[in-house]
Parts: structure tokens; C-alpha cells; sequence
């Protein structure tokens, strides 16, 4: 723009005596009123996360006027949404403020959203009233898990001796024992004199015993009735190598 193009422009800004209407005041007073109705709402909010429990929860009321919509997280309110047919006004978000003049409309109808809210309460108010737990007995499991230590602390026992036996004869501080009985590949770890583990079923199978804890009574009911073939393998296989060491000749 040229320079006395330029000043006649600011001499006719100069000229102009038209108040800016100032929005302050309006700002702030929807503020007041936002903080406010998120105060109010938001215990609507926790009553209802309480009373619906969970970590997430949305509720809608209805009125005469439209339909309002509450969502929750933890108990805090998330949003209250106010649907007076087919215009939503988020008069609580987490986004932008409503605009006034929507504000204004949906306070309207606030009074009758909370009435909708209390008639919720009272409706469910009560409803636990008539109800007597009657529970049945609950069948203890102390005989079951004590005969399933038993049967495994024998096992653990006698695999121990054979840790021992086989850590005398190899003379290394690891190493395992396999053993093909009928179908199933069991297998018992040591470590020096000690029983790691005794699996049955290959990679993927069952540890009868482990360090992790005990196996369940399935289980130990199922294996612990082949582990005398298991211990036949393995007196086998000592015979096996007791009858090569004789045919050895000094």
C-alpha cells in the first residue's frame, strides 16, 4: 500500500466512534457456571460409577425436553451432553466450552435431568433389600491336596536317590535320564545329587515334579501310576551298564 493510501486509511479508523462490545464478562460468567455444573454433575458421576461399578460407565435420562447423556472414567466425570432433538450440546467436555447461547438452552432442561437422575436412584433403591444369601457349603480341598503331597513327596524322594546314584556314577554336576515307557518320554534333571524336575510327555508335557511347585492332582493322579515303570527303565538301564562293565576285560 502507498504511503498516502496508508494514511488516509488511518485517518478514517480516527474517525470511526463505534464501541467493541466486550465478551468478558460473558466469559467469565460461563465459567462460573461451568465450574459449577461440573461440580454437581461430577457427583452425579461418582454415584453412579459406584452404584454401576466399573472403570468406564455412560448413562443417558430423559426428559421432556431432549435427552442428556453422561459418561464416566474412575469415578470423574467425562462429559455431560445435553440432546434437545437432533442438536447436541456438550455442556461438559473435555474440547471447547459450549457457546453461550447453547449453554443458556441446555440449563433450561438441567433442573429436569436431575430429576430424571433421582428417579433413576429411587427406582433401584431397594432392590437388594429381599435378597438373603443362602450360599451352599464349599467342599474343602485340605484331605485332596495333602494326599496329593504325599504321592509327590514319595516320588521327589526316590528321585532324589536316583539323582544321587547318577551323580556318583557320572560324576558331573548336571545331567538327565530318559526314558521311553510305552508311549510317554520321561525325563528326570539333576543337579549334583538333587532332582531338578521329573517330566513326562516331551518338551511340552506334564512336570510331575518341578521347582515351580507341585503338579496338580490331575495330573499326579494320572502319572503317578506309571512312575513304577518310569523307575523300572531306569533300574534297567544301571543293569544295562553294570552287565558292560563286566565284560570288561583287566
Amino acid at each position: 500500500m502507498r504511503p498516502e493510501r496508508l494514511d488516509d486509511a488511518m485517518t478514517t479508523l480516527a474517525q470511526l466512534d463505534v464501541a467493541v462490545a466486550d465478551v468478558e464478562t460473558i466469559i467469565e460468567r460461563r465459567e462460573e457456571i461451568l465450574t459449577a455444573i461440573r461440580d454437581h454433575a461430577g457427583r452425579i458421576a461418582y454415584n453412579l460409577a459406584r452404584v454401576e461399578g466399573g472403570d468406564y460407565g455412560r448413562r443417558s435420562f430423559s426428559t421432556d425436553g431432549g435427552e442428556w447423556t453422561l459418561k464416566h472414567e474412575a469415578g470423574e466425570l467425562e462429559f455431560l451432553k445435553y440432546d434437545p432433538g437432533g442438536e447436541e450440546i456438550y455442556v461438559v467436555s473435555t474440547q471447547h466450552p459450549a457457546e453461550p447461547q447453547a449453554l443458556s438452552r441446555a440449563l433450561e432442561d438441567y433442573a429436569a435431568f436431575v430429576e430424571s437422575y433421582n428417579a433413576h436412584v429411587r427406582a433401584i433403591d431397594g432392590i437388594l433389600d429381599d435378597i438373603e444369601p443362602s450360599l451352599p457349603a464349599v467342599e474343602s480341598t485340605e484331605a485332596l491336596v495333602a494326599e496329593r503331597d504325599r504321592i509327590v513327596a514319595s516320588i521327589e524322594d526316590c528321585c532324589d536317590r536316583i539323582a544321587g546314584e547318577l551323580y556318583r556314577y557320572d560324576g558331573t554336576d548336571y545331567g538327565t535320564f530318559s526314558a521311553r515307557v510305552g508311549s510317554t518320554r520321561w525325563e528326570l534333571k539333576r543337579e549334583q545329587d538333587s532332582v531338578s524336575y521329573l517330566r513326562a510327555g516331551g518338551s511340552d508335557g506334564v512336570y510331575v515334579l518341578s521347582q515351580y511347585g507341585p503338579a496338580s492332582a490331575d495330573d499326579v493322579r494320572e502319572y503317578a501310576p506309571r512312575f513304577d515303570a518310569f523307575l523300572d527303565a531306569y533300574n534297567e538301564h544301571v543293569e544295562a551298564l553294570e552287565a558292560d562293565l563286566r565284560t570288561v576285560d583287566r
